[in-house]
């Protein structure tokens, strides 16, 4: 099989089922292109060596013997390291947590183990995943430019999955964390319904905003490991209790009769020119497919949901590093430190009225979607911008607010996303959209994937130029 760390997840899986592949073949090559390949990259926080080849051994071994295999049966996976793993160091980006050991798997980890997944290792992660590495941490770079972002704080999982270092990736989501490493990255990710997928064993940011899910090259592969982790956990009070499809085999893979909502004015205002004209090219080939597309306003809350989103995540936040700060904030950055700080300083009474401009937003969200059955806008106001204008961003709040328009609003509301590439541009840096669909209604936005997969055609790889060194 050529380029076997380039083989999308479910091909792999079908190999591995079928016998014409070994787990403890695929899972040493790419230990070993991690291993080439990573001084490079940085996207890894810590490489499980051991573990996975035995986790590998073991699948071989189920298969021998001719024992049910799960669904992600000995493709190895990587996690975001601020998932717990039962026995290794979870430290969530930080100095502070640098040896908390957790004594028992969060539940996406349980339930990937559960259906056969080799976990390859944890990556790397902005400090407790909120906007810049802590200043000891060389961050991941952008395997299609270097000089480029490689989104945020699941950047170390899409630079893995982009690279061919893993299969897929499991990352997080508060304010944009998987969709802006899945566009930078030229990924599929996925941001589930809010409690679509438990939170359990995942170290919070904002735990009202935090969603989990699949970061990955093919959208099948995202339906596949979406169908394993989600689903109700008593461990989470904000799980939900509601079915899961198999979301790897949707009814039907055409667009008739659904209907795609687009506020021009929203997508296009402060937008570089080649996104808003790419989601010109993806609304006419959806009509191509069969859905209509029709012209509405999003509900204005968002704009002050963007601009006071740092509020909600720091008081958030503050609470979430209650046993850390103060008392060893010398151990902190000064990015997170000034986020914790700023949610110290904010009080019951406007936190609260922000949850209920929150309210209103969802609520009106959900009346606006009573007419369309998804939304569609970018994720980021541009393509992946240069390193260099992203650590200006970190530092200047007005910055940080236009640039989640597109991702925040949606986390407040707790509407699933996909996130999808589109090519790239002139410069060789991944394009991309995302499209927003009903709470629990991410069969369609799967649905929608394929079928602008159809369109797309062939993926891309990056051509890594430390390939070769």
């Amino acid at each position: 099989m050529s380029e076997l760390h380039y083989q999308p997840l479910s091909t792999v899986c079908k190999a591995l089922k079928s016998g014409a592949l070994k787990s403890v073949d695929v899972t040493q090559h790419i230990i070993d292109r991690i291993l080439r390949l990573e001084p490079h990259l940085k996207s890894y926080a810590l490489l499980l060596v051991e573990s996975a080849m035995a986790q590998a051994e073991l699948a071989d071994a189920d298969h021998a013997a001719g024992k049910p295999l799960g669904a992600l049966h000995g493709v190895p996976i990587a996690i975001k390291d601020l998932l717990y793993t039962q026995g290794v160091v979870t430290a969530s980006g930080t100095q502070v947590m640098a040896n908390f050991v957790p004594t028992y798997d969060a539940t996406v980890v349980a339930k990937l183990r559960d259906a056969g997944a080799v976990i390859i290792g944890k990556t790397q992660l902005t400090e407790g995943a909120f906007g810049v590495h802590h200043p000891s941490i060389d961050p991941p770079k952008n395997p299609w430019n270097r000089d480029h972002w490689p989104g945020v704080s699941s950047s170390g999982s899409a630079v893995a999955v982009a690279a061919g270092l893993a299969y897929a990736a499991l990352g997080t989501d508060t304010g944009g964390s998987i969709r802006f490493p899945s566009a930078s990255c030229g990924l599929v990710g996925i941001k589930p319904t809010y409690g679509r997928v438990s939170r359990h064993g995942a170290f919070a940011l904002a735990h009202s905003m935090d969603h989990i899910g699949p970061m990955t090259r093919t959208v099948e592969d995202a339906a596949r490991i979406l169908s394993v982790i989600a689903g109700q956990d008593s461990h989470d009070s904000s799980s939900l209790d509601a079915a899961v499809p198999n979301y790897s085999y949707p009814v039907t893979r055409d667009m008739q009769g659904v209907r795609i909502g687009v506020d021009w004015h929203y997508v296009s205002a402060g937008v570089d020119t080649e996104l808003v004209s790419l989601i010109r090219q993806a609304c006419d080939s959806y009509a191509q497919a069969g859905a209509t597309i029709k012209e509405i306003t999003l509900p204005q809350e968002y704009k002050i949901l963007v601009q006071q989103w740092g509020v909600t995540c720091g008081y958030e936040c503050a609470q979430a590093h209650a046993r850390y700060y103060p008392a060893q904030a010398s151990l902190y950055g000064p990015v997170l430190s000034s986020l914790i700080e700023l949610g110290l300083a904010t009080s019951p009474t406007q936190y609260a009225a922000l949850e209920k401009v929150r309210g209103v937003f969802r609520l009106k969200l959900d009346v606006l979607m009573n007419d369309v059955d998804l939304l569609i806008s970018p994720c980021m106001t541009s393509v992946a911008p240069t390193v260099e204008e992203m650590s200006r961003t970190a530092s200047s709040d007005d910055g940080r607010a236009e640039f989640i328009t597109f991702t925040a609003p949606f986390d407040y509301s707790g509407h699933p996303t996909i996130t999808l590439p589109a090519g790239l541009n002139s410069a060789g840096l991944p394009l991309s959209y995302q499209l927003v669909g009903r709470h629990l209604e991410e069969a369609l936005l799967i649905r929608a994937g394929y079928t602008h997969e159809q369109v797309l055609g062939e993926m891309v790889h990056p051509a890594l130029p430390c390939e070769g060194d």
